[in-house]
């Protein structure tokens, strides 16, 4: 329990109605979590306005309300609390119901197009081997030292954050280490927040549909950096052609990772096979069952990263040595020579990423196989350009569904087929049911090939018409496998 008025701490106040005495039990967001005692704080959203279930809250126990504007009619005993922007004030709340954990350990942020993920949980895996005690906040897990607990969202909400934060400092926790999304960070998911340190990965054209152009996307990414305090320090990626953007307006220190631009920290790609790679990362060689430039970076970026935290180089690179590829991050499976690949890759850039990897390390004498989909109700304009880069680089394309949420697959497919130039058609097949492109794909296959299943990764659903069904492609492509090839 935590008085009122002490949860308000540092949060703009335009108005007041009520006492600010009050012992509050539990922080919502959402009225049908609301229980005895609770502060609703009312956040308008992109679908659903909180300010429409004020009345709903306070019939449920809240006695307390947090909102942009104070309700004409006021209730007796429900304090109420008028501020300019209730999702900046639902993240500062939360970090004070919780006792501002963030300040309590080292939080270090990752943002990026592409990277978040590996970046953040081989951060926490290295770590974790060199008896740092730490937390991770994913899109795919959460882990508070070692107890893991299911991902909902990339950057959770700041109940959730600061929940999960205040956990890793009762279980001793050094270090977290947190995906920071571009909705995350404009939806102030993350303000409130103490961070040590954030690192930019990358930036390329991703959900256009949520913030309506380019320019706004990257200004969203830059916030995590400028909102910066001088005690922080941020690491950029020297290639990306936005890493300098990203330094602009940062009050704290900063420092730079490449492979091929002068930088901070340098690495390079000294041998690439099928099994692994051998990097250069600044002083220290390093073999890594990782492969692929694009990890190459992810590897790069947390060496550097655990040097600025002071960590030893030869103890850093020795532990890295052991790390082991990231759920659904261009994980495969072989069996009688035939090689299925399953990659996260979701927008064009990851995805021409990953063929670019492949070709580096195929022989040309094998085929290449890619199958690919474009998520419903997200960004339309990478569709076809996906589509595109799929079949330029491979030498047959299934397109077919991903989560195609309230779209129809085949309209969405459509979409994508549109970027192919008629020269390349001849080398597409379009197969709506995505468990059967996966099969057909790995069906097609030949000793030697490679098989790539793009764009769903470690999901384990598949979202249609507001329901997910179980969908996992790792586990579809292997049991095809067996099928194929049984013992």
């Amino acid at each position: 329990m935590k008085l009122l008025k002490d949860l308000l701490y540092g949060v703009p106040l335009l108005e007041r109605a009520g006492s600010t005495q009050v012992a509050i039990s539990k922080i919502c967001f959402d009225s049908r979590e609301v229980r005895k005692d609770s502060l609703f704080v009312a956040v308008k959203g992109t679908q659903v306005d909180g300010h429409d279930y004020i009345d709903k809250a306070i019939e449920l126990g809240a006695i307390a309300i947090v909102c942009h504007e104070l309700p004409s009619k006021q209730k007796d005993g429900i304090s109420y609390i008028g501020v300019k922007d209730s999702s900046l004030a639902l993240a500062l709340i939360a970090a004070n119901f919780y006792d501002n954990p963030s300040e309590k350990l080292s939080l270090i942020g990752i943002t990026g197009t592409n990277g978040k993920t590996t970046t953040a949980t081989l951060l926490y895996d290295l770590f974790s081997l060199l008896g740092s005690r730490s937390g991770l906040l994913s899109t795919v897990k959460v882990c508070v030292a070692k107890e893991i607990h299911p991902a909902t969202h990339t950057t959770p909400d700041p109940v959730q954050i600061n929940y999960y934060l205040h956990q890793m400092v009762e279980a001793g926790c050094r270090y977290c280490f947190m995906e920071a999304s571009s909705h995350g960070i404009v939806q102030n998911r993350t303000a409130g927040l103490s961070f040590t340190a954030a690192v930019f990965t990358n930036i390329s054209h991703d959900h256009l549909d949520y913030h309506g152009n380019f320019e706004n996307y990257i200004k969203a990414k830059k916030k995590l950096f400028d909102d910066l305090p001088r005690s922080a320090f941020m690491l950029t990626n020297a290639d990306d052609r936005h890493g300098n953007t990203m330094t602009l307006n940062t009050k704290a220190k900063v420092y730079s990772y490449a492979l091929k631009n002068d930088a901070d920290y340098k690495g390079r790609i000294l041998e690439h096979q099928l099994n692994g790679m051998l990097v250069r990362l600044g002083q220290q060689e390093v073999w890594s069952t990782l492969i692929g430039d694009f990890n190459a970076y992810n590897l790069l970026a947390i060496y550097s990263l655990a040097l600025c935290l002071e960590k030893d180089p030869l103890q850093v690179a020795t532990a890295i040595s052991s790390l082991k590829s990231v759920a659904g991050r261009f994980q495969y499976l072989q069996k009688q020579e035939l090689t299925t690949i399953v990659d996260y890759a979701h927008t064009p850039d990851a995805l021409q990423n990953v063929l670019k990897t492949i070709d580096s390390i195929r022989s040309k004498n094998e085929k290449l196989i890619t199958v690919v989909g474009c998520g419903g109700n997200r960004d339309a304009t990478k569709r076809p350009e996906m589509a595109r880069i799929a079949a330029e680089m491979s030498d047959q394309v299934i397109l077919t569904a991903d989560n195609p949420r309230f779209e129809d697959p085949d309209a969405i497919i459509e979409e994508m087929e549109a970027g192919i130039e008629m020269h390349l058609s001849h080398k597409v097949l379009k197969i709506t049911d995505r468990k059967q492109a996966i099969r057909t794909a790995i069906q097609l296959g030949q000793s030697k090939d490679l098989i790539l299943i793009a764009g769903k990764g470690h999901e384990t659903y598949q979202e249609i018409k507001g329901e997910r069904f179980p969908f996992d492609d790792l586990a579809i492509a292997q049991e095809t496998l067996d099928q194929k090839f049984p013992d």
